[in-house]
């Protein structure tokens, strides 16, 4: 049977529970999306290829550092690699760069959750770099996938995840480019049209 996939703007579909390390405690827990629903949190899912390689522990560390921030906003951060929890657990033992990683490592060694998100790559089974942000009612409303050879940057990720907190509180506004908290917005209407400029300026 195949599986359905996530798009934008769209509920993502239940991918059920999956395996986790939790670096807090040391020990093994689940995730699943319901849960998050039922917590009306802000989910963000950040796959990457594969513990013990390069790239990774950079960006998880990256992340890492944004932690506290997005807990603070409602979000919550969960990796995913086709790596088992087991593994997740051994890498963030050994690997220095880790040692400041506190969310959740998910395991997804079947690859049925990275089929999701359209970030499993058949050629070598393991998941492209991508980052999806879901709202609390389970909607995606933001997504990015990078190859394997290029990291992410979690300034980016954190503005996005303001912007789109901000929007969902203000639903008849927009964020322009770059936008920054405290920053102006936009609200479309008849009279914005051709004048943006002058709305920003």
């Amino acid at each position: 049977m195949e599986l359905e996939k996530a798009f934008i703007g769209n509920e993502v579909p239940s991918f059920g529970t999956i395996n986790t390390f939790n670096p807090k405690t040391g020990g093994f827990g689940t995730f699943s999306l319901e849960d998050a629903k039922k917590d009306k949190k802000w989910t963000i899912l950040v796959f990457y290829p594969a513990d013990y390689t390069f790239v990774c522990p950079t960006e998880l560390a990256d992340f890492a550092t944004k932690q506290d921030e997005l807990e603070k906003l409602g979000a919550q951060i969960v990796s995913i690699s086709t790596d088992t929890h087991f593994v997740h657990m051994a890498w963030q033992r050994d690997e220095k760069l880790l040692e400041n990683v506190k969310f959740l490592m998910g395991a997804d060694p079947t690859g049925k959750v990275s089929k999701i998100f359209g970030v499993y790559d058949e050629n070598s089974g393991l998941a492209f770099r991508g980052t999806f942000i879901i709202n609390p009612e389970g909607k995606l409303v933001a997504s990015e996938v990078n190859f394997f050879n290029v990291g992410r940057n979690s300034d980016e990720l954190l503005r996005k995840v303001k912007a789109n907190i901000y929007v969902a509180e203000h639903p008849n506004e927009v964020c322009p480019a770059k936008w920054n908290q405290g920053d102006k917005t936009l609200k479309p209407g008849e009279g914005l049209v051709g004048k943006v400029y002058e709305a920003l300026n």
